[in-house]
């Protein structure tokens, strides 16, 4: 009996272990099912997955910068969807990186990527609400989401999801991860990044913000648009801001006290809008990018764009310009334009396209552009793109061409009443139409003539019977061809629609060009054209663009200086402008000419010196005329204020002084025969159709050509 007790309990208990090892045997196989289908379901999901050293291997979309010639003055961002800029975790301050850590993932230096805590918390939450309000992603979940994965809600994306979150925090440190998540993170107004956000709201670097604007930033990252300070919802914002502030105060980064004090203290959140400075500058700087780079290219790649700006000088000239148009007001002139230059590299370094790009409308209010009556519009560039007759300031090309063929600043030309064709009566009363060009009898802006006088006088005091007659001998096509060679690129009319006029401004041309073509004058006529670009960097620090722009010489040095010793005799043009006037800077070698032109439509002063040239226009935008006022009026005092600015700054470099011409014909050399005194012509080229004068008493008498223009006047100027 016992030993059938015995063999029934040994039985129960074999059959028990076999039970046992069956389950277990049954366990093990269906754990193993488990782990092969999870590999299999992991290299399911993971074959296409991106590597998380896509993080080293390429980086954010950044904008690009364009900055002053120094780099530290920011001009302007381009940017597209997203404005960002990268910024190191050890110039973040910490308070910001607590504030973030505490609203967005408190355990983030404990856990190993996933929060399972957070996570049960979250579900449980969703749970009891009923619907899914609260989320367990970790910091390393929601960089890897808003890097490498769609926002899609499917099994396979949050598989892929873990999966990388957990593989980026095997191969990188926190901090890294911290790094690449604040300049990842959006918070709105196309700010991507703490230092892009740090700008846009409080108008300050992320390094300089405080406490409370910490908080306000890691509040931004739960819901941008929802949260924007700009929007219906900003108490919202101040709700968890604070929120933020207890959280902090409870993890121990700050006292409860601190948090208080943050709570109740004041924001002021900054204007949104596209920030630049330098505007008229800048746009024609950016419209060189887009056109080599391309708009997509320069919103995303990070490039840093050295201009050539010098942003005191520009600062000045802005402020120059503005006050100088405010007392022109008064002389009915609205608008001014300046532009300074380098003349030895061409670099542009202050430009004013009009008196104030910022102002809310034209002038009058209502008009639309410069056909419809506007005299001010303030985005249109004057500088770069407004075609105006120069007056006067085009008389160097005509003087400079003369004395390229030989003609000295001693040589006598006679400004007295002339008529230029030889075919009309210089002194006929008949009244002649003004659209007339077969008859040409310019005056003198002061309505004197002077009799001999030499091409320095002539050019010094701006004569304009003179140097009408300089562009005769110098040569019209001559003349436009130096022009164009050295920088002028608007006289592409006929020379018949030019004609003689052309000298005293009668062909349109732009600040930009006349600017860049008297830089040949300063440079010993060497020509180095405009730029506006020191070097562009790619996001590596790696030079892309660079200005390495050679001289060439397009005009003879002989020629540049004796113009420049012309167009700085503050004792030659004392007669005319006084010998104090805006074109006379003491102790410096300064050549200028000013530009008036007809109607007084537009005045002009363009000056230079071995290392600047300044010009400035004066006017309107629609043409109309201003009070009688000559260009040393209405453009010298900008020009004299932003010249001078320059000068005092700079050390002093003087004027190359030309060779010594030596010549044996009399009238180069100044010398008149009062016995027998003729024109120029007589002496150089006596078949010359503009020499010719005739008598004939039997007939109508008729006064021709230069000859008689000298008669008439010894008749009345016994010298």
């Amino acid at each position: 009996m016992a030993k059938r007790i015995y063999h029934r309990k040994f039985y129960a208990k074999n059959k028990e272990k076999k039970l046992i090892f069956s389950l277990l045997k049954s366990s093990a196989l269906a754990a193993s099912f488990i782990l092969i289908g999870s590999v299999f379901v992991f290299l399911y999901f993971a074959k296409d997955l991106p590597r998380p050293e896509k993080f080293t291997e390429s980086h954010f979309i950044l904008p690009t910068k364009i900055y002053d010639r120094t780099g530290e003055i920011l001009l302007y961002e381009i940017y597209g969807e997203e404005k960002r800029t990268m910024v190191s975790l050890e110039k973040t301050p910490l308070h910001l990186k607590q504030a973030v850590i505490a609203a967005e993932d408190a355990s983030f230096y404990r856990h190993f990527g996933l929060d399972i805590r957070g996570i049960t918390r979250a579900v449980l939450n969703n749970l009891k609400l009923g619907r899914p309000v609260q989320g367990g992603s970790t910091i390393t979940q929601q960089l890897i989401r808003s890097t490498f994965l769609t926002l899609e809600k499917t099994l396979k994306r949050k598989v892929r999801e873990v999966i990388l979150t957990l593989e980026l925090e095997r191969r990188y440190s926190k901090d890294q991860i911290l790094e690449w998540y604040l300049n990842q993170v959006p918070f709105g107004a196309n700010a991507y990044g703490v230092e892009a956000a740090s700008q846009t709201f409080f108008n300050k670097s992320v390094k300089d913000i405080s406490l409370e604007e910490s908080a306000i930033l890691a509040s931004l990252i739960q819901a941008p648009s929802y949260l924007s300070p700009y929007g219906s919802h900003k108490n919202d914002l101040l709700i968890r801001k604070d929120y933020i502030l207890n959280q902090m105060a409870k993890a121990g980064y700050i006292t409860k006290k601190e948090a208080e004090e943050a709570q109740v203290r004041e924001l002021s959140f900054s204007e949104i809008r596209q920030s630049i400075k330098s505007p008229h500058f800048v746009l024609y700087v950016k419209k060189y990018l887009e056109d080599k780079y391309g708009q997509q290219f320069l919103r995303e790649k990070g490039l840093k764009v050295y201009t050539t700006l010098d942003w005191e000088l520009q600062e000045f000239a802005e402020r120059a310009v503005q006050e100088g148009t405010a007392i022109n007001n008064a002389y009915d002139a609205h608008n001014a334009a300046l532009l300074a230059m380098n003349p030895k590299n061409g670099e542009i370094i202050a430009m004013v396209g009009s008196v104030d790009w910022n102002a809310t409308s034209s002038y009058p209010q209502g008009c639309e552009g410069s056909e419809e009556g506007c005299l001010f519009d303030p985005k249109f560039n004057i500088t770069t793109l407004g075609e105006r007759q120069p007056g006067s300031a085009f008389k160097p090309f005509a003087y400079a061409t003369a004395f390229q063929k030989g003609y000295t600043r001693e040589t006598v030309v006679w400004d007295v009443e002339t008529e230029f064709n030889p075919d009309c009566d210089l002194f006929s009363d008949e009244e002649k139409d003004p659209y007339d060009q077969d008859c040409y009898r310019p005056q003198n802006y002061d309505e004197n003539f002077r009799g001999p006088i030499s091409l320095r006088e002539a050019l010094s005091q701006s004569i304009n019977i003179a140097s009408v007659k300089v562009l005769y001998l110098a040569g019209l096509q001559e003349t436009i061809d130096l022009a164009k060679n050295i920088g002028i690129t608007t006289l592409n009319k006929t020379l018949s629609w030019y004609g003689l006029s052309l000298v005293l401004g009668g062909g349109e041309v732009k600040l930009l060009d006349l600017v860049s073509a008297y830089s040949v004058f300063a440079n010993d006529g060497l020509q180095t054209l405009p730029s506006f670009i020191l070097k562009i960097e790619d996001i590596n620090g790696s030079i892309i663009e660079e200005n390495k722009k050679t001289p060439r010489r397009v005009l003879e040095a002989q020629t540049t200086r004796l113009l420049n010793s012309v167009l700085s005799d503050n004792e030659a043009r004392s007669l005319m402008f006084g010998s104090r006037s805006m074109l006379f800077f003491p102790g410096y070698d300064v050549a200028a000419k000013t530009g008036t032109t007809q109607d007084f439509r537009d005045a002009w002063t363009i000056g230079y010196n071995p290392l600047v040239v300044v010009g400035v226009w004066v006017g309107n935008n629609n043409n109309s005329s201003m009070a009688e006022k000559p260009g040393v009026v209405l453009a010298g005092p900008i020009f004299h204020r932003v010249m001078e600015k320059f000068l005092i700054k700079h050390p002093k470099e003087s004027f190359k002084e030309p060779e010594v011409i030596e010549t044996q014909k009399p009238v180069l050399n100044n010398e008149i025969d009062w016995e027998n005194p003729h024109s120029i012509l007589h002496y150089l080229d006596k078949d010359n159709p503009q020499k010719e004068m005739v008598k004939d008493p039997l007939l109508n008498p008729q006064y021709l050509g230069w000859e008689a223009g000298i008669e008439n006047w010894l008749s009345k100027n016994q010298p």
